[in-house]
């Protein structure tokens, strides 16, 4: 009798140190903190205006798991072609959940990662007084929008002019590519006023103008997995890691806010 409990209690334990493995390899896999993932890779497209947050992450996922991470990073328009032309990659993270549309045949899925904040940005103090949309209109204004044919800010700027009925009215000073452009020429001086997203508002010379009228355009960053990636399973070790707290911070440590 006594052998026969022996035998059952190291069974119990057998099975209990199996279940105990079994789980931890999931855990490591759900996470994507410290799967090893030497020898493997993959290829991201990220907007401009998102570099650095998104480089931090790579970076990081890339010294916790030993997958090499490449990235391009570039406006929509040439993420767009380069995706449909190529054929290749394994996620896009967008400024906003438009700018998928032209690849929606390639996006397999697409998870919300956080707000993408449009913002009027303004010389230091507010000099010319910007506290609407509306105020942007006039000669006197010099404004800076993202190029609408290749960037969402750009987009979100016509929009919103045309939405205030002031598209026609408005002085263009220059339009960009990138918006991190934007806030670069508005801190020399080359402009008086630009819409760009709030995390890209930068230097000691810039500021945000408090302008209500911008909350109607926000939008939400997307990591859309695409069905051309050739290692499913990493792939899905990066979706894993992006869900994590500590991806999750590296945003918000930029200025982003979380969905």
């Amino acid at each position: 009798m006594k052998k026969l409990v022996a035998i059952v209690m190291m069974l119990t334990m057998t099975v209990g140190l199996l279940a105990g493995c079994g789980s931890g390899d999931g855990d490591n896999q759900e996470t994507g903190g410290s799967k090893n993932l030497e020898g493997k890779s993959l290829m991201i497209y990220c907007g401009a205006g998102m570099k650095e947050p998104f480089q931090k992450i790579s970076d990081t996922f890339q010294e916790k798991t030993g997958c090499q991470m490449k990235v391009t990073f570039a406006n929509a328009a040439q993420i767009q072609t380069q995706i449909n032309t190529s054929k290749e990659g394994d996620m896009f993270i967008a400024g906003s959940a438009e700018e998928l549309k032209p690849v929606k045949e390639t996006v397999s899925k697409s998870e919300d990662l956080v707000k993408h904040i449009p913002v009027i940005a303004v010389q230091k103090g507010n000099p010319k007084n910007i506290k609407s949309i509306k105020d942007l209109a006039g000669h006197s204004v010099r404004v800076l929008i993202g190029d609408p044919d290749s960037t969402p800010i750009g987009k979100i700027a016509q929009k919103a002019f045309a939405d205030a009925g002031i598209k026609d009215q408005v002085k263009l000073a220059a339009t960009t590519t990138t918006a991190p452009q934007m806030t670069t020429a508005l801190s020399a001086g080359e402009a008086d006023a630009a819409i760009v997203w709030k995390e890209n508002v930068k230097g000691d010379n810039v500021e945000i103008a408090e302008v209500p009228d911008m909350e109607a355009y926000i939008k939400t960053i997307p990591a859309a997995s695409l069905s051309t990636t050739k290692d499913a399973d990493t792939l899905k070790a990066f979706e894993a890691f992006l869900g994590t707290k500590e991806a999750k911070d590296i945003w918000t440590e930029f200025g982003y806010e979380l969905v």
